[in-house]
């Protein structure tokens, strides 16, 4: 067995190591993997989303409902993508419709009053994607739910449970435009 000096494997040990290194760089190169904690699928060809202001049909509603609805869709939008938000003509397009706001009793009591009340927030969407049309979806309906105690009033809950639910909301458009599962 023929023992080399230690200047001859340094130069191996080296060359090697730049070759190692060469084909890491080519092959992470080469492969294009998107991560995303959100479950999104979002093709690499879309850059922005447009997000409308959504409007109201529903009869009883909290005065700045609408609005807080779309600041948290354009929020958890931009938080949970690289999507650029755009006022108009995004690669996909979100506009909207408060259709439904409700206060309703729930768990009636033995004396014909109710222990609970449920505030129901409903919406329609309609989503486009430019670049694949596929995943389109015109008037779809949302609708989610929080109850309350009917001891509470519902001046000093309305906030906080209109801002669960829209957080609610905004999370299923979301999976429903973006989640390809």
């Amino acid at each position: 067995m023929k023992i080399l000096p230690k200047t001859v494997l340094r130069k191996k040990t080296t060359l090697t190591g730049w070759f190692l290194l060469l084909f890491l760089v080519v092959l992470q190169s080469s492969c294009r993997t998107s991560y995303s904690f959100t479950g999104a699928s979002i093709s690499p060809d879309v850059k922005t989303v447009s997000i409308e202001y959504f409007s109201t049909t529903a009869t009883m509603v909290m005065p700045s409902l609408t609005r807080l609805l779309t600041d948290a869709m354009k929020d958890y939008f931009t938080s949970q993508s690289n999507l650029i938000l755009v006022d108009r003509n995004g690669d996909l397009n979100i506009k909207g419709t408060v259709t439904g706001f409700t206060n309703t009793p729930v768990a009636i009591q033995g004396n014909e009053t109710a222990a609970m009340n449920r505030i129901t927030i409903t919406i329609s969407v309609t989503f486009t994607n430019k670049k694949n049309e596929k995943q389109n979806f015109e008037n779809k309906t949302f609708a989610r739910y929080q109850d309350y105690s009917s001891q509470l009033n519902l001046a000093s809950v309305q906030d906080g449970l209109v801002k669960q639910i829209n957080d609610q909301l905004v999370q299923d458009v979301f999976n429903q435009a973006v989640v390809n599962w």
